[in-house]
């Protein structure tokens, strides 16, 4: 008998312009990698170009809370600064490759130039606004002591209270685990086989791109389902 847990049938949602930011802790590494690609196939399913997908890293799940709100800030600051940085980016870089070989090569000038611009092309095809939506990934195992009440309980807390003071949607992808199965049952590689449960991993990209869809529909006085 199938049980009642879990998010319901997944709703379906354009990500195609949005920007999302991942950040995950590196403790408990394969139950990590597992979370992480299936947060990845669900953003992809839903339309996110990988050129919008920031990822980033931090030791531990204790980290998490400081690392989103600071990520978040950095995304705002390459939006302030989006209008003049890739013209002068690309001036000084091209000037830069041209000084540096030899002025009568002008064939080597050439070809510095055109990988600049093959270069600047790929960086412009990538969202320079602040993150819609930031995922917050880690896995606590509890232990033999008290530690992992203490970590659960603040970096919960720490999410929950960054979200509210950022105005971003940032999804809880921290599993509290008891022991070490349930975290590959979570992470979908549980079982003899590596194939048994549920990647949690894909609820929390399919929930940051509704989120993030719907709080720009609600920045503009609409609602959506």
């Amino acid at each position: 008998m199938a049980g009642i847990k879990g998010p319901g049938e997944a709703r379906s949602y354009d990500g195609s312009s949005l920007r999302i930011g991942i950040i995950h802790a590196r403790w408990n590494t394969q139950i990590i990698d597992s979370l992480l690609k299936g947060t990845l196939s669900a953003l992809h399913k839903a339309g996110v170009p990988d050129s919008n997908i920031t990822i980033q890293s931090v030791p531990g799940s204790y980290e998490l809370p400081y690392a989103v709100a600071t990520m978040h800030k950095a995304s705002q600051t390459q939006a302030a600064s989006s209008a003049v940085g890739p013209v002068g980016g690309f001036v000084g870089s091209a000037v830069g490759d041209l000084l540096g070989g030899s002025t009568s090569d002008l064939k080597g000038m050439d070809t510095a130039a055109e990988k600049q611009q093959e270069r600047e092309s790929l960086k412009s095809s990538a969202s320079t606004a602040p993150f819609d939506a930031i995922i917050a990934i880690g896995a606590l195992i509890k232990g033999s002591t008290m530690h992992f009440e203490y970590i659960s309980d603040a970096v919960s807390h720490g999410l929950m209270k960054v979200q509210m003071e950022l105005g971003v949607p940032v999804i809880f992808g921290l599993l509290t685990l008891l022991n070490e199965q349930q975290g590959l049952e979570r992470a979908g590689i549980g079982g003899s086989d590596g194939k048994q449960g549920h990647n949690h991993g894909e609820d929390w990209g399919s929930a940051a791109v509704e989120l993030g869809c719907k709080r720009k529909a609600w920045a503009e006085g609409r609602f959506i389902d």
